[in-house]
């Protein structure tokens, strides 16, 4: 399943140093604008104290976390929609993402310049998300002049449902408002938005890159930002991204909860941002566990069975008979599969059983 996370924001925020903290693909972090001219992409692993867990009880040669991919994303500027700096090219490489990890610059320091010659995380975030908003309107309007001769007088029933659906997003988008701030009720509705590939229809973290000082309570700017996203209903998190790129370069589990622990942090903000990400992307995981390896999958959240069994090949899905699930929980307590059976906690799931978060799961098929 290859689903992606782009880092957004205006230049000189931290985007590249969260990158940095988050993969091992390091990529040049400066103090000028455009510093990051391509998109570079890294692979997270997802962290999951699961499989830590369920290898104290198996035994595995092995232990194999999920992971997402990011991709650290050139920096955005007033008029990127109309072509201005590097703009066509970091609209376009939006459009790939499926979710959007939007990077605010909650911090004062002098020797690293703003575009805009100060700060304002309130003030970046409508730069940007204008920027998107007008892309979004011309391609809506586009469709607009498609779709409208044949809804008003062509007496087709689906350009209609099309030319009203085009109609709500463009109301929306003049009001500066993002598409995904618009309710459809129905799946064919919200189907015909997806198709249309909207930059603001993309779900959205926003990442308050702070000061140490600032990492575990905020700061005034973001007070600010949590102010302005309060309709939006949108998560925020507040991650000092210098620091953590410290704390990443320490070599032992030990010394970087030492660390965290003399800031006044109990968890990694990058942890954090991946575990939110990963709920961003609508992502859960089942687990398979083994002499082999313990491993983590990674599915789309809602799937059925047998979805989930071509997760790990598809001759399991087209050969699939049911799946034997275990709730986490009731492994964790009986510490074994075989007294998961005897104690009657293993369930004969078939077709239509919709895999569970933390299922431990083997399935059974035939081809």
């Amino acid at each position: 399943m290859s689903l992606t996370c782009g880092i957004i924001g205006l230049p000189n925020v931290g985007k590249s140093t969260l990158f940095n903290c988050l993969s091992n693909v390091k990529v040049q972090a400066t103090n000028f604008p455009f510093s990051t001219k391509e998109p570079n992409v890294g692979v997270i692993t997802v962290p999951d104290d699961r499989l830590t867990k369920l290898a104290e009880l198996v035994h595995p040669k092995r232990i194999v976390p999920t992971t997402i991919e990011i991709v650290d994303i050139v920096g955005l500027v007033k008029g990127s929609s109309k072509g201005e700096g590097l703009g066509n090219k970091y609209l376009a490489n939006i459009r790939e993402t499926d979710a959007l990890i939007h990077v605010l610059r909650c911090f004062d320091d002098p020797n690293i310049v703003h575009i805009d010659g100060s700060i304002d995380p309130v003030r970046d975030k409508e730069i940007l998300e204008m920027e998107l908003q007008i892309k979004d309107l011309e391609t809506i309007e586009t469709r607009i002049t498609r779709v409208q001769k044949q809804a008003q007088t062509g007496g087709d029933k689906q350009a209609k449902i099309v030319f009203e659906v085009l109609l709500q997003l463009k109301t929306a988008l003049e009001q500066g408002k993002n598409a995904r701030t618009v309710v459809f009720d129905t799946k064919d509705e919200r189907k015909i938005v997806q198709e249309l590939f909207l930059l603001t229809d993309k779900p959205v973290l926003y990442v308050c890159n702070v000061d140490e000082a600032s990492a575990v309570t905020g700061n005034v700017y973001v007070q600010k930002v949590q102010e302005s996203l309060m309709s939006d209903q949108a998560e925020i998190l507040i991650v000092a991204a210098k620091i953590e790129g410290e704390i990443a370069e320490l070599e032992s589990w030990e010394e970087r909860q030492m660390f965290l622990n003399e800031i006044g942090l109990t968890e990694s903000g990058l942890n954090r941002v991946i575990t939110a990400a990963y709920r961003l992307l609508n992502l859960e995981t089942f687990l398979t566990a083994g002499p082999k390896e313990v491993r983590a999958w990674t599915y789309r959240k809602g799937s059925k069975a047998p979805i989930c069994a071509g997760v790990i090949h598809s001759d399991i899905e087209r050969g699939f008979i049911r799946a034997e699930v275990i709730k986490y929980q009731d492994y964790i307590h009986y510490k074994s599969e075989s007294a998961c059976r005897d104690a009657g906690k293993i369930g004969i799931e078939g077709k239509e059983y919709v895999v569970q978060d933390g299922d431990v799961v083997h399935f059974r098929f035939n081809v």
